[in-house]
């Protein structure tokens, strides 16, 4: 089977409002890059302006990730962002 990886990344500003846009774009491009048992690489170091929605895409591209056999592997995840993961008990889930 392929190891393909599919990299992408998140936009600078992720708010509620542009949440379910970004996620359904974000996971159309992931599984239509990805190959099972690969692993994709979801690159949010380019986040500045984001609220806890921004957490849910990203557990959405990993929902979408997982069910296509493969692996999430995030990057550069800033600070602030991974308060907040905490805050809502979802650290483990983004490692």
């Amino acid at each position: 089977m392929s190891h393909l990886t599919a990299s992408i990344a998140l936009p600078a500003v992720l708010l509620q409002a542009q949440a379910k846009s970004v996620a359904n774009a974000l996971v159309r491009s992931l599984t239509a890059q990805l190959a099972k048992d690969g692993e994709a690489v979801l690159d949010a170091s380019a986040l500045t302006q984001f609220d806890s929605s921004a957490l849910a895409v990203i557990l959405a591209c990993r929902r979408a990730v997982l069910a296509k056999g493969a692996q999430l592997r995030i990057t550069g995840l800033p600070e602030r962002a991974q308060t907040l993961a905490k805050v809502y008990g979802l650290s483990e889930l983004l490692h």
